[in-house]
């Protein structure tokens, strides 16, 4: 019996000895043999109204661990006219924080407070703001002044960018490289599974003249696909399905052959863009904060930028993946479900490929005379001082092809009765001048062109006569924004909305869920009603 037992604890020894693969420079231990290319594409086995990712099991529940990371934010304070008129930020066209909280709630949880970036929410939306005429400038500014629905003393100042739109087929051609996570932490259908699923979405949608390469990281890093032509699909799922996960991470490694990699076949004119796809769960090589965005930071200066595609639960690291993209000139997307792949990397590849401007800057002068008080609702971690608006040197967010963004002050106009801040015994109580005159506030706008280093500067004031006093009047871009920043605001806890609670959330939004070509408004209503109940259980149990 125990020769027999020694005979078995020999050969597993053995077979596992087997199973094992080496890595060396040239070779990366967690590529499989490829297996036959098939003849049915992703898209056309592809279901939108689904809403579970094909390459997830319908079973499948991700582990119990809870390792995320997020960066803490407080919410933006109210802040006197009289004493700080002024208010800078950069903008923002990141959608993660949004596809993260449906992924939460989704789950059964409530989301932590801090994975809330209400900007990040509203800007996931389409509205319909009008498109510029012509391409100089590169966005169309539309402004929107009407009750808060939250709260009948103060109001809200809507603020609109929409950027010109780059049909597909006329977009330049891409240098892309994907940068892909094969680590162990990778190994779930969430994570590599869905990677590898989102990716071929976009594989397919690429054409001769564009060029695609793969680069993984582990314990090491290297090169799974050179510079391939992007019409040559089935190489690069080839490549994609050959990859499986297995040792621990070292990221900075990677960006740096990634960085590489884009440079050997770089396009001049072109869109040159590294996208970075992992659970942001880096534990080996450079694994420093902010050595790794600075790193980023100074490769964007080569016309090299980066998108960050977040997947999985558990120990997901959501801080690094926006900060990242914020560093890189690229987009953050957290990817939960393909239907979520389809809609950043085919249906909008546009603006999550081709920039038209970049540093875009906004800055609202508030006329003290009219105004009490305001408050910018999201943006938290995109404020600037008053003097980086006129600084050329001072990073800011970019705009892609057919984006927008959208932007929400909360006003306290003078005289309401809606004032939350102390009067101060010593300040000047009269207006002078110009502040006595219709205006609400004054609105500037510095953007560069893609290949410029010199900003322009937009101006465009904004009257009084824009006031609505009805929301019911406002247009459904208004209301069903004014849903959106509620309902973030609820799930960071509610410190400003009153009494305002999911049931008027739902109202608002229902009543101006509009057309919905793709289902997202009224997927939205539906994590609201979710939310709902799980913030109702929560109650209970306390």
């Amino acid at each position: 019996m125990i020769k027999n037992l020694f005979f078995v604890l020999l050969g597993s020894l053995l077979l596992t000895a087997c199973n094992q693969s080496t890595s060396s420079n040239n070779e990366i231990s967690h590529i499989e043999t490829a297996p036959k290319v098939g003849s049915v594409s992703v898209t056309e086995s592809f279901n939108r109204g689904q809403p579970q990712p094909a390459s997830i099991p319908a079973d499948y529940r991700p582990p119990l661990e809870d390792r995320e990371k997020y960066a803490h934010v407080s919410d933006n304070p109210i802040k006197s006219a009289k004493e700080q008129p002024v208010s800078t930020f950069s903008i923002d066209v990141d959608t993660g924080s949004y596809s993260n909280i449906r992924r939460f709630l989704n789950q059964g949880s409530l989301p932590n407070p801090d994975a809330v970036r209400v900007e990040e929410m509203l800007n996931y939306f389409t509205y319909n703001y009008p498109y510029p005429v012509s391409t100089t400038p590169p966005f169309k500014v539309t402004t929107e002044f009407a009750p808060a629905a939250w709260n009948p003393k103060t109001h809200i100042l809507l603020i609109g960018i929409q950027g010109y739109d780059v049909p597909r087929a006329q977009l330049p051609p891409a240098n892309l490289v994907f940068l892909i996570d094969v680590s162990g932490s990778m190994n779930s259908p969430d994570k590599l599974g869905l990677l590898k699923s989102a990716l071929q979405l976009l594989a397919e949608s690429l054409t001769a003249k564009d060029r695609v390469s793969i680069v993984v990281y582990a314990g090491a890093s290297g090169v799974v696909l050179e510079p391939t032509a992007g019409n040559e699909t089935a190489t690069i799922n080839a490549a994609l399905q050959r990859l499986v996960a297995g040792g621990s991470t070292n990221g900075g490694e990677g960006i740096q052959l990634a960085y590489a990699m884009a440079q050997q076949a770089y396009i001049p004119n072109g869109i040159n863009r590294i996208l970075l796809a992992t659970d942001g769960d880096f534990n080996v090589g450079t694994t420093d904060f902010e050595a790794l965005k600075s790193l980023v930071s100074e490769k964007r200066k080569s016309g090299i930028a980066l998108t960050t595609l977040g997947f999985g639960t558990g120990n997901y690291n959501d801080q690094l993946m926006e900060q990242l993209a914020d560093a890189g000139n690229g987009h953050y997307a957290y990817i939960d479900t393909l239907n979520e792949a389809r809609k950043v990397l085919v249906d909008e590849v546009s603006s999550t490929l081709q920039i038209i401007a970049k540093d875009v800057k906004i800055q609202i002068e508030f006329n003290p005379a009219q105004v009490a008080e305001y408050r910018l609702i999201g943006y938290e971690n995109r404020v600037l001082a008053r003097e980086d608006f006129s600084n050329d040197k001072v990073d800011a967010g970019e705009i892609g092809a057919g984006h927008r963004v959208t932007a929400l002050y909360e006003v306290t106009l003078q005289g309401s009765g809606g004032e939350r801040l102390e009067s101060l015994r010593y300040n000047e109580t009269k207006s002078q001048g110009a502040m006595s005159n219709a205006e609400i506030a004054f609105l500037r706008l510095r953007y560069k062109m893609p290949n410029a280093e010199k900003s322009e500067l937009l101006e465009f004031p904004i009257s009084s006569t824009l006031l609505n006093k009805n929301v019911s009047n406002t247009s459904e871009n208004f209301r069903f924004a004014s849903a959106v920043v509620a309902f973030g605001q609820l799930l960071r806890g509610g410190k400003y909305t009153e009494h305002f609670g999911y049931d008027d959330v739902l109202a608002l939004a229902q009543a101006a869920k509009g057309l919905d070509e793709f289902g997202y408004r009224n997927e939205f209503i539906n994590l609201v009603k979710l939310a709902k109940s799980l913030s109702t259980r929560s109650l209970e149990k306390e």
